[in-house]
């Protein structure tokens, strides 16, 4: 089965992204759920379960600060090599952006690190883009300084976007970017203005959007917060979905063909000790 894809920048992707999150151990919510994730995954065939369930459905790419962590790029290499399949790499690194001759030489190594693992794109982490926006101006300055930098390491561009003016700025500047990241979901966790004004900036991208935190960090269930993603994004966007285990992938593509065929979801009842005719 494959799930359906997209395009960005000539390259085919799944609308589902492999999000890392509950991966390698930023829950979002606390100490102890970290500990919990890190402890998951101590051991990498836990990891390999959870991209192999992802790659039986043909969701072949993954998002994540893979040039700045080594030991992502070490595990997906590991995962790779007994899945005998590639993972096409969205790599999301902090660069170091001050004004100086030295800090860009800092960031061109970050980028070419981002090439030599094999990642595809490189979208710049939103920690760093950030720094660079212009309210005033409704600029992001010294763009293209990285830009190139990406262009010439043979990466394809794109900017991590948690403060969504960043979309419209690229987008009326008409900088080198080929795709954006934005924060999305039905609880509005995490981002800078309502859902509302949110989804509205995201359909009027010119570029095709890659959401995250469907769920809002498990605020809400996989039910909930995917349906109401699938619901309003074009067919052009794509939802990234991290999992702690394999069980939960199965359930998240399952509930998100559901939703973009318009059909309930065949899933397992939740477990009870006193099931009614309700919970099934």
């Amino acid at each position: 089965m494959n799930f359906p894809r997209t395009t960005v920048a000539g390259i085919s992707l799944p609308r589902m992204l492999i999000g890392t999150n509950w991966i390698f151990g930023w829950s979002h919510r606390g100490h102890a759920a970290d500990t919990f994730i890190n402890e998951q995954h101590s051991a990498v065939d836990a990891t390999l379960r959870v991209v192999s369930a992802f790659t039986e459905y043909g969701i072949d790419a993954m998002m994540a600060p893979f040039s700045t962590h080594a030991n992502i790029s070490s595990r997906v290499k590991q995962i790779e090599d007994k899945l005998g399949k590639k993972i096409i790499k969205i790599d999301t690194p902090i660069l170091n952006v001050d004004d100086n001759e030295a800090a860009r030489r800092e960031a061109k190594a970050v980028i070419k690190n981002s090439a030599d693992l094999g990642c595809k794109f490189c979208l710049i982490h939103h920690s760093s883009c950030e720094q660079l926006v212009n309210k005033n101006k409704q600029t992001i300055e010294r763009l293209g300084d990285y830009t190139d930098m990406i262009r010439e390491a043979g990466l394809i561009p794109g900017l991590s976007a948690h403060m969504p003016e960043i979309i419209q700025y690229s987008d009326n500047n008409n900088y080198d970017v080929e795709t954006y990241i934005q924060i999305f979901n039905c609880l509005g966790f995490l981002m800078q203005v309502e859902v509302e004004s949110v989804i509205k900036i995201i359909h009027e991208a010119k570029k095709p959007v890659m959401t995250i935190k469907p769920m809002a960090a498990g605020r809400t269930t996989a039910y909930i917060g995917l349906t109401f993603n699938w619901s309003v994004l074009r067919a052009q966007d794509m939802i990234t979905c991290g999992c702690i285990n394999e069980h939960e992938v199965h359930e998240d593509v399952e509930i998100s063909l559901a939703a973009l065929e318009r059909r309930l979801p065949n899933l397992e009842g939740r477990s009870s000790p006193g099931k009614t005719s309700i919970i099934k």
